[in-house]
């Protein structure tokens, strides 16, 4: 039996090494336009999968055991200048910082940690990120022009982000007091008047609602909201894990394990779950209102996400921004140019000044 999973783990290590061209013996990346291999000194594509859709797994089995880690086939790298953490194949070696863009990443001793399940592939290339930066960026009317000219796509580098995508069936008990405005007319003669008032109403009951691949980001350098933001990503749509996808790319390592973000995503789901009860009823204020909830057959998936993380240095201070390596859509924190915003306020006071101007004059 022991030596069937020595088999078994070696075959799978083999899967996830760096893949040697047949033609010219250099490494072959993954390429997001064709969905196929491809080798960047000879052109050479080649194919190696089909889609096959992800398991839902038991979240017992995560929380019991910690899951099948991925320790034996990646390793941990760490910026010492920002301090980002990312993950690579054992076979490759992590030049540049995808965060900061500096050199100063070294291996760290630090495990790989749980390995995911699921991967929704690239299929924007590098250069299809820089153009969406770029259009993104005209939008940005008070940024400084140099951020604009220098957008470039070797400033944009493709890593996957972690998250937790959760399914639960809900079954909630909830109360509360709910109250609905009104008007009436008051008094008489002098003191007639309208006054508001308050009709409440006690609400109580059973209801039940699934919830469908909740995801919450692993790690800290792209944030929930940035990951909604760039939404949506078709995490059912994700495809099985086969570390080929991550050929000339690497992924961000975990912040947070896997307990941390089911309490997550249950308080999201209890925050729906209150927006879907009191959108049954009709009213204008809640006095208050209780629920409790239980969770049955809860399943989860261990998704990498695509994203191009860019960055742009300006005034000694690092500014990221991030596309979503399936839509394109960007979202991010860009420098101000402090001249611009001044103008702007002197050509709106000058505005102001000559329709004041033009108002007494017709006075």
């Amino acid at each position: 039996m022991e030596e069937e999973l020595n088999k078994q783990a070696e075959a799978e290590q083999v899967e996830t090494e760096n893949v040697k061209c047949d033609s010219c013996g250099s490494n072959m990346k993954f390429d997001p336009a064709s969905q196929m291999l491809y080798c960047e000194h000879c052109g050479r594509k080649e194919s190696f999968a089909t889609y096959v859709q992800a398991d839902e797994l038991a979240i017992e089995n995560a929380l019991g055991t910690g899951g099948a880690e991925w320790n034996d086939e990646a390793k941990v790298y760490r910026c010492e200048n920002c301090g980002a953490k990312v993950v690579l194949d054992r076979g490759e070696t992590a030049s540049v910082c995808p965060f900061c863009g500096t050199a100063q990443v070294v291996e760290s001793n630090e495990l790989a940690g749980l390995k995911p399940n699921a991967l929704l592939p690239f299929k924007l290339t590098a250069e299809g990120a820089n153009e969406c930066c770029k259009r993104w960026a005209k939008k940005k009317i008070f940024a400084p022009g140099s951020f604009k000219k220098n957008l470039k796509a070797e400033n944009i580098h493709g890593v996957y982000i972690p998250c937790f995508t959760f399914d639960s069936n809900t079954e909630s008990i909830y109360s509360g007091r709910i109250g609905k405005r009104h008007t009436r007319t008051v008094g008489s003669g002098k003191n007639r008047r309208t006054e508001t008032y308050i009709v409440w109403r006690n609400i109580g009951g059973n209801f039940s609602h699934f919830f469908d691949d909740v995801g919450i980001v692993a790690g800290s350098r792209v944030t929930q909201r940035d990951l909604e933001k760039m939404g949506p990503f078709d995490s059912n749509r994700s495809t099985k894990y086969d570390g080929k996808y991550l050929l000339g790319f690497s992924s961000y390592y975990y912040d947070k394990d896997i307990s941390v973000c089911w309490g997550e995503a249950k308080q999201k789901m209890d925050a729906e779950l209150k927006r879907l009860i009191l959108s049954q009823y009709s009213y204008d204020v809640v006095e208050y209102f209780n629920i409790g909830t239980k969770h049955f057959n809860v399943t989860y998936k261990y998704v990498l996400l695509p994203v191009y993380a860019g960055h742009f240095g300006f005034r000694k201070k690092i500014y990221n921004f991030f596309v979503n390596g399936t839509n394109g859509r960007v979202t991010g924190k860009t420098p101000v140019a402090i001249w611009k915003v001044l103008l702007t306020v002197l050509v709106g006071l000058a505005v102001l000044t000559g329709l004041s101007y033009l108002i007494m004059q017709y006075l």
